[in-house]
């Protein structure tokens, strides 16, 4: 009997954090590592269908399958790389509206993504940045995995504290259980802030932050400027390591059991502190920026909060 697909949202609420990035080179490494890879461009803007060489006004696209138009098997396409692609189009946006009006919107791409199940080992969604509208509820009722992409950058906590509300309030509306994890993107060593930054989420997530941190690199946007994975494009680069690596922990997370609607990766990185080697600046990071969220035994938890 096969293992059901591990189904991957990769969210935040805002733009430029690196998300397209990671989806579309997280997927190329995977099916690098024998992986069966369907990667799922949920964004009206397209990103990722442009990051592979295709053109989102050119064919059929995600917005015909989640208007119950043609099934998910029908759209999908062959893209560099080994992947399987659901392209995106502006025609989602406007799905977005009127899927206002039909009952329980939120389960259309589970419902198209179901008989794929047996087709994929993993599943990759690419969200749109806004992670409180309709496409991102579809993404979280489907996944088995929201991962959270943080930009080790100024401001970018802020998004990512915005994400976690409403992964939280997600778990709890649909009643579907996922895993929480963060990767943080964009990390220049050179800089003080970044690495300040990365001790920061490191005692703010703990646990629920993977270990392999993505760094920028010039090779990335040559890949997405080529139409091509890291993988294709620049093989030995260290970015294409980093996706590797990355790769290497989302095929661990089978071993996993579904943590219980964030409650259990939210509790145990709660209690997460800084480490002492932290510099006064990462501290007050972690203490200022990142408030700590109640405990899986704390009173709010308890009367419903999380």
């Amino acid at each position: 009997m096969n293992r059901p697909p591990e189904i991957l949202a990769l969210v935040n609420q805002k733009g430029g954090c690196g998300k397209t990035t990671t989806a579309v080179n997280l997927a190329g490494a995977l099916v690098d590592r024998g992986q069966r890879v369907l990667l799922v461009d949920l964004d009206p803007q397209a990103h990722a269908t442009m990051a592979l060489g295709q053109c989102p006004d050119i064919g059929l696209t995600l917005a015909e399958v989640l208007g119950d138009e043609l099934p998910a098997a029908a759209v999908t396409i062959k893209v560099p790389g080994g992947l399987d692609l659901l392209p995106a189009s502006e025609a989602l946006s406007e799905f977005e509206v009127a899927a206002e009006l039909r009952i329980h919107p939120e389960q259309l791409l589970h419902r198209a993504l179901s008989p794929l199940a047996s087709t994929y080992d993993t599943i990759v969604i690419d969200c749109p940045p806004r992670a409180d509208g309709i496409l991102c509820a579809n993404a979280l009722r489907s996944c088995t995995t929201a991962l959270l992409v943080i930009e080790t950058g100024a401001f970018a906590l802020q998004g990512a504290l915005k994400a976690l509300d409403v992964l939280a309030a997600a778990a709890s509306a649909q009643d579907h259980g996922f895993r929480m994890r963060a990767v943080a993107t964009l990390f220049d060593r050179r800089t003080r802030f970044a690495r300040e930054l990365l001790v920061a989420l490191q005692a703010r997530f703990g646990p629920t932050l993977f270990d392999t941190v993505i760094r920028t690199s010039v090779r990335l946007r040559e890949a997405a400027a080529h139409g091509l994975p890291i993988q294709l494009h620049a093989p030995a680069s260290r970015a294409a390591g980093d996706f590797t690596a990355l790769a290497t922990e989302v095929m661990a997370l089978g071993a996993d059991d579904i943590d219980s609607a964030l409650r259990e990766a939210l509790g145990s990185s709660a209690q997460i502190q800084v480490p002492v080697q932290a510099t006064g600046t990462s501290a007050q990071f972690a203490e200022d920026v990142i408030p700590p969220v109640p405990s899986t035994s704390s009173p709010a938890n308890q009367e419903g909060i999380l």
